[in-house]
């Protein structure tokens, strides 16, 4: 039995020392987020908020099902993108551009002026790519 004491284990740590990790105290949020590749229904417009801040608001449509029984849904998107190039170049972008969007879902409720609860998906931009640029009427 010489020698047995010299012997290492087969599975030993790395010499390194790993990093600790870090675990956040606070809750963690939600997530829901969508991505959605549609036409523009129409052109984006600029819009304010009661409280004055500014916001963008445009329709998406994307298609779904064969070709012989294609179903439409519309999507109502709202984007915060601030003031500059970026907002300019949403805003100037013509119906029927296709868009890649991704952004984030929340459900709400409301009573409608009939008094029947209705819900509504609502979806605000993160971020958002051209796919195809639409033709601009002139």
């Amino acid at each position: 039995m010489r020698g047995l004491t010299t012997l290492t284990p087969l599975f030993r740590a790395p010499a390194t020392s790993l990093p600790a990790r870090n675990f956040s105290t606070t809750r963690a949020n939600a997530l829901a987020r969508m991505s959605l590749i549609g036409n523009l229904g129409s052109q984006p417009e600029l819009r304010a908020t009661s409280s004055g801040r500014e916001l963008v608001t445009y329709s998406l449509a994307s298609n779904s099902g064969p070709r012989d029984n294609e179903q439409t849904s519309w999507w109502r998107i709202t984007s915060f993108v601030p003031e500059g190039p970026s907002r300019d170049h949403l805003l100037n972008l013509p119906k029927g551009t296709m868009l890649y969007v991704e952004g984030d879902c929340t459900m709400r409720s409301y009573e409608d002026a009939e008094g029947k609860k209705n819900t509504a998906l609502s979806i605000t931009q993160r971020n958002y790519q051209v796919l195809k640029r639409g033709h601009d009427a002139q």
